[in-house]
């Protein structure tokens, strides 16, 4: 319902004489003091009982009735209409708001289906400008329709005179002869005709900003609509043309003056360019919109170039290069102008603070379209014409700012400025300042916002006092503060917003080595080759495992890893070696995080990044927040914050998105459940061997040839952080997992199943180089993905032996460990003294001596022995310490970790080769024709371990 002016009602309240009006309806009016009297028309009236007062121009009867009121009321009341078509009809009184009659010619309606263009009848072309210029008049008097221009940035009385924008207010039919009379019958059809009123009587542009379409000589060839309302109803259009193909060229006459012009996806974002100075510009009807009508009118005004200014969405995307093939074939060059992700023209130009300067940057910036070689530079936007263009006067050049780290100096004659707090302001929304205005001695400093008005007026009158200078001076020097600020604000803003970690070039000989290493044969051998000649002794499970977990940021369900060991065992190191190996900006490390650090991060900044903490005490207190991202992909959190334009209280909802790799250290015995069933658990190595051969590298980094190795050490980890950068998310589909089996005792196998399913994925994500990336279409859309083989699900098998079969244990790793250190010092001792088992009696000292192990690690881990009964504690003679007996009498030479129900990759790769080649040659006594791998196999060939029997290294499988 459209919203009258309070000026415009008073107007008809005061001015339209009610005394005239009752006269022309046929009243008697009487004089009756000041007043004037006559009967009710509303009643039985036999003796008079209304009352008119010219003075107050208002009625009221003193009878039945008992109701009165304004002009406005009496039409209401008498007519038994609306106040909107009171008013309208009020409206025709008011000599300087009356727009032109309809004319009431009746028109024999179209009996085809196709409308014909607008331009080849005269008689709706006629009815069509005059209803055009009904909206055009209507669009001054509706607040709700100027408000709308103003929000969208398009405040511009020269706009709306040079389209002859409108509004359709629904007053149209209040205008028009009624439907029950001929003439109101045969105009209506006519209009319907024309598309302008529907089937049902409404008008078609209903609450829309209208905007013509018309060429040189005003001949309308569309009607565009745009809905101003917020409330509307789900399903409504907000975007209306007349019906029938399009016809005709907004802003054709810009066309003749240039050899470019701009292209945008709809009006609205034509219009912000004109605002903006850019006036050579026109717009398509939509992504699908561009007509045969601009082409013809580019080729006919001898068009070179255009800028496409779509949408920066898909949509606007795909139609922008569909378009651009168009325009290419007949000989226009194309530019792409890019505006933010999922922004428009006009969104952008409201986004930032000089909209004229940033649109001109963008065309400026535009990106050639075509296949060929792009022009060196896109010349200047440039008229026609080869006439000089008049000079301009100069300007005199704005002071240069003094910037330093805290403050910005800024001097006019023998006016100086100094603002601070200027890193504050990183919202286009405010510019709040402190600033200090000095001359000679006196001065003048306050804090202000530079975009309040108020603000500024009091500033200006203060310093003026204070300064004994003019408010016009310090205006204009306010005015060049204001600009600078400005840009200085852009600057710090786009520098924000840049990435946080710079991704370094790689040089075409590097990623030429990088892709070599992604296709060497035997991928997960080399990896550890490398681990080894960077000086990381041992641990081949751990530094594999560790390097794939790593690599599987890039998958929708990234795995996670828990390093364990005790104090100064090498956690850290191992973790640590692991990074290494991954490119900086795909990692954040931190020591410690507090409850509520995780959740007030960037959106994005941990999306398909490894996220390290050091140890997993230091983030106890986020714990809860890990878990959902490991889990969910993503977390979530309400809080309080402040609105930037009113200051009140608000809930704003943070979100960081995943997936994210988590690694984390820890050496802690008993780890949180929730934890630890997301997580793999890798134990480090802390036998004698181990250490022993960490204590020899060390000793050889000292030597020449230790301290040559440091040098291409930095050459590996360079090489394997550009491999790791050319990897790219991929799906990974696997045409095997119907066939694969999973132990199932326990609920927690759940999500260990899910691990060893993404242990699967993340291998073959490593080798996709090695593998061909194939396509589905889903939804309209092109999916790349790669498959699993059956090496892929070998090599996991192995290491899902000891690191999932390990994890299932009821005894952490070490405890386990110690065990069997236990059972082989028993076993020795009970063949040495000729006893059995159960009579040999040992204290912790002699477990100390024969392990090597501290007392406070044999403190914690028998603790836990004797409460699972493990071991039995004998109480010792008086000053003596507590003597153990053994009770496990598990075999001492049972295999390490092990996994049950895996399936055997042998078997199944014998199945499929089956039902590949069929079995009728082997009972032929024939041997079957052996498939030919097309792809390397990337099972490694594991050489001994310096750390002990490992099923991956000793080629196990499950």
């Amino acid at each position: 319902m459209p919203r009258y002016p309070d000026e415009l009602i008073e107007r008809i309240k005061t001015d339209i004489s009610l005394e005239r009006l009752l006269a022309a309806q046929g009243h008697e009016l009487k004089k009756h003091g000041k007043d004037l009297i006559t009967t009710c028309p509303f009643h039985n009236d036999k003796t008079p009982s209304l009352v008119i007062s010219p003075e107050s121009n208002l009625w009221h009867c003193l009878g039945a009735c008992q109701t009165g009121g304004s002009i406005i009321d009496w039409v209401i009341k008498r007519e038994g209409v609306s106040f909107r078509h009171a008013v309208e009809l009020l409206k025709a009184d008011l000599p300087h708001l009356t727009s032109q009659p309809v004319p009431a010619t009746p028109i024999k309606r179209s009996t085809t289906r196709k409308l014909p263009p607008l331009a080849a009848n005269p008689d709706n072309q006629r009815l069509l400008q005059q209803i055009i210029d009904h909206y055009h008049h209507t669009l001054s008097e509706s607040p709700d329709a100027l408000s709308y221009l103003k929000s969208r940035g398009l405040e511009s009385s020269e706009l709306v005179t040079q389209f002859k924008l409108g509004y359709a207010n629904r007053t149209l039919s209040y205008r028009l002869p009624q439907k029950n009379r001929k003439s109101g019958a045969a105009i209506r059809s006519q209009l319907q005709e024309v598309g302008l009123l529907r089937a049902s009587g409404h008008e078609h542009f209903n609450g829309c900003l209208v905007v013509p379409v018309m060429d040189d000589s005003g001949v309308i060839h569309e009607v565009y609509g745009r809905k101003i309302g917020r409330a509307l109803r789900k399903g409504t259009a907000h975007h209306l043309y007349l019906p029938g193909p399009h016809h005709g060229v907004w802003n054709a006459a810009a066309l003749a003056a240039r050899t470019d012009v701009i292209l945008c996806e709809s009006l609205i974002d034509a219009m912000t360019f004109w605002v903006n100075g850019q006036r050579h510009v026109t717009a398509s009807y939509g992504t699908s919109g561009f007509t045969s009508d601009h082409l013809a009118a580019f080729q006919q005004q001898g068009i070179s170039r255009v800028y496409i200014a779509y949408d920066r969405d898909s949509a606007g995307n795909t139609a922008a290069e569909k378009l651009s093939v168009t325009l290419i074939e007949n000989g226009i060059e194309c530019f792409r102008v890019l505006f933010p992700q999922g922004m428009d023209a006009n969104s952008y130009a409201q986004a930032v603070t000089d909209p004229a300067e940033r649109l001109e940057a963008a065309i400026r910036k535009a990106e050639w379209m075509g296949q060929a070689q792009p022009p060196a530079q896109p010349p200047p936007l440039a008229a026609k014409s080869s006439e000089p263009e008049p000079e301009q006067p100069a300007t005199p050049e704005p002071p240069q700012a003094d910037v330093k780290d805290h403050e910005i100096k800024l001097s006019f004659d023998e006016r100086h400025y100094r603002i601070r707090g200027l890193d504050k302001n990183l919202s286009y929304d405010q510019l709040k300042i402190n600033l200090l205005i000095r001359r000679d001695k006196a001065f003048h400093v306050d804090t202000l916002d530079l975009y309040n008005a108020r603000h500024r007026s009091a500033f200006l009158k203060q310093a003026s006092h204070e300064l004994c200078l003019s408010t016009d001076i310090l205006k204009r020097d306010l005015a060049q503060v204001l600009l600078q600020l400005e840009e200085l604000q852009d600057q710090q803003i786009q520098q924000a917003l840049k990435p946080k970690t710079i991704v370094p070039h790689i040089s075409q000989s590097e990623l030429k080595a990088a892709l070599d290493l992604l296709k060497t044969p035997n991928l997960l051998e080399r990896i550890l080759q490398d681990f080894d000649r960077c000086g990381i002794v041992g641990e081949q499970t751990n530094k594999l495992v560790g390097y794939l977990a790593a690599s599987s940021r890039q998958l929708n369900s990234p795995l996670a890893v828990l390093i364990q060991s005790s104090s100064a065992a090498g956690k850290s190191s191992l973790m640590d070696a692991i990074l290494s190996f991954m490119p900086a900006e795909q990692q954040v490390k931190y020591s410690a995080m507090t409850g509520q650090s995780l959740f007030y991060m960037g959106e994005r900044d941990l999306k398909h990044k490894i996220l390290a903490i050091a140890e997993e005490e230091g983030a106890d207190q986020a714990s809860y927040a890990l878990k959902l991202l490991q889990s969910e992909g993503e977390v979530t959190i309400a809080s309080t914050g402040k609105d930037a334009s009113t200051g009140k209280l608000q809930t704003v909802q943070y979100r960081v998105e995943g997936p994210v790799m988590l690694m984390m250290t820890t050496t802690a015995i008993d780890i949180d459940e929730e934890l630890l069933n997301r997580c793999l658990v890798l134990s480090v190595n802390e036998s004698r061997a181990q250490t022993e051969a960490i204590h020899a590298r060390q000793r050889q980094r000292n030597t020449l040839e230790g301290l040559l190795t440091q040098q291409t050490r930095q050459d590996i980890l360079k090489l394997h952080q550009n491999a790791q950068r050319l990897l790219r998310p991929l799906l990974v589909a696997n045409p095997y997992a119907e066939q694969l089996t999973f132990v199932s005792t326990q609920t927690r196998t759940r999500r260990d199943h899910m691990k060893y399913l993404g242990l699967i994925q993340t291998i073959a994500l490593l080798h996709q180089h090695q593998r061909p990336v194939q396509q589905v279409e889903h939804n309209g859309q092109w999916l790349d993905y790669i498959e699993v083989t059956l090496d892929d699900i070998d090599m996991a098998n192995r290491l899902a032996h000891d690191v999932l079969g390990r994890s299932l244990d009821e005894l952490p790793p070490q405890t386990r460990r110690l065990l069997t250190l236990i059972q082989q010092m028993v076993s020795e001792a009970s063949i040495r003294q000729g006893i059995e088992q159960q009579d040999y009696r040992f204290t912790r000292k002699d477990i100390r001596l024969f392990s090597g192990w501290s007392d406070q690690q044999l403190k914690v881990h028998c603790r836990r022995l004797t409460e699972l009964e493990y071991l039995l504690i004998h109480s010792g003679s008086r000053g003596k310490s507590f003597q153990y007996e053994l009770l496990y009498d598990g075999h001492p030479a049972a295999p390490g970790p092990h996994l049950m129900g895996l399936i055997d990759v042998d078997a199944l790769r014998q199945k499929y080769d089956n039902q590949k080649y069929g079995s009728t040659s082997e009972k032929n006594g024939q041997e079957p024709e052996k498939k030919v791998p097309s792809l390397p196999q990337v099972a490694p060939k594991f050489g001994p371990s310096t750390g002990g029997s490992n099923p991956v290294l000793n080629g196990r499988r499950g």
